[in-house]
C-alpha cells in the first residue's frame, strides 16, 4: 500500500517550459542566432540547460563553451524562472486529496537549489510539501538513486511504500533502481524520439488525478 506521493517537478507538477525557453531565447538573441519555438523547446524541457542549451546552440556538454553557457544561462533563468511557469491542471486538487486521505507528498527534482525553493514557494501548492530534494541536494542527480533515498529518510518511509511519478526516463529509472511504485506523466515534456514504453514503469497516466487510482 501506498504511505507517499514523490514528484517530479518540470514537466509533471509544473510547466516551466516557457520561462526555460525565455532563457535560451535571450541567449541565442545576444549572439545573434536565431530564436527556437515553443514547439521544439517544450518536449526537452524536462532535460533542462544541458539539452536546451544543445538545441539552441548545437553544441553538448562535452564542447569548452558548454560551462560558460550553462552559467550564462542558469543567471538568464534567473530572471524568469516564475514568469509563465504554472502549475498543470489537476495538480492543485491532486496534493489537496492526498492530503485528505493522510498521505505525505513531496519533490524530487534535478533543478538546482537555487531556483527549486523559490518556485515551490511561487507557485503557492494548497500544502506545502513534506520533503524537496534539488539536483544538487545529494552528490548526484537522478538517475543516481540518491536523490530518492535522501526523500524517504527524510519523511520516514521506505522507498517500497512511496509512488514516484515523472516524466522522463530518469525519473523512471530512479524510482524502479530503489524500489517505488512508478508512473509515467504523459502530459509532461515527452520528445518525439523518447521511447517510453521502454522505460519500465509500472502505468501511463494522462491527469494528475488519475495518481488516485495507484494507491492501493
Amino acid at each position: 500500500m501506498i504511505k507517499a506521493v514523490l514528484f517530479d517537478l518540470d514537466g509533471t507538477l509544473a510547466d516551466t517550459a516557457r520561462d526555460l525557453g525565455a532563457a535560451l531565447n535571450a541567449m541565442l538573441a545576444e549572439h545573434g542566432l536565431p530564436l527556437q519555438p515553443y514547439e521544439a523547446m517544450r518536449p526537452i524541457a524536462s532535460h533542462g540547460a544541458r539539452a536546451l542549451i544543445k538545441l539552441g546552440f548545437g553544441i553538448d556538454k562535452e564542447h569548452p563553451d558548454f560551462p560558460a553557457l550553462r552559467a550564462r544561462f542558469m543567471d538568464e533563468y534567473e530572471n524568469s524562472f516564475d514568469k509563465e511557469t504554472v502549475l498543470f491542471d489537476g495538480v492543485a486538487e491532486l496534493i489537496l486529496q492526498l492530503t485528505e486521505r493522510g498521505l505525505p507528498w513531496g519533490i524530487i527534482t534535478n533543478k538546482p537549489q537555487r531556483f527549486t525553493a523559490r518556485l515551490v514557494e511561487a507557485l503557492s501548492f494548497p500544502v506545502a510539501p513534506a520533503v524537496i530534494v534539488s539536483g544538487d541536494t545529494t552528490p548526484a542527480p537522478k538517475p543516481d538513486p540518491r536523490p530518492m533515498l535522501h526523500a524517504t529518510d527524510a519523511i520516514g518511509i521506505a522507498p517500497e511504500y512511496c509512488l514516484y511519478v515523472g516524466d522522463a526516463e530518469r525519473d523512471i529509472e530512479a524510482g524502479r533502481v530503489t524500489g517505488m511504485r512508478t508512473l509515467i506523466a504523459n502530459w509532461g515534456y515527452i520528445a518525439d524520439d523518447d521511447v517510453p514504453h521502454a522505460w519500465q514503469a509500472d502505468a501511463f497516466i494522462d491527469h494528475p488525478l488519475d495518481v488516485l487510482k495507484h494507491l492501493d
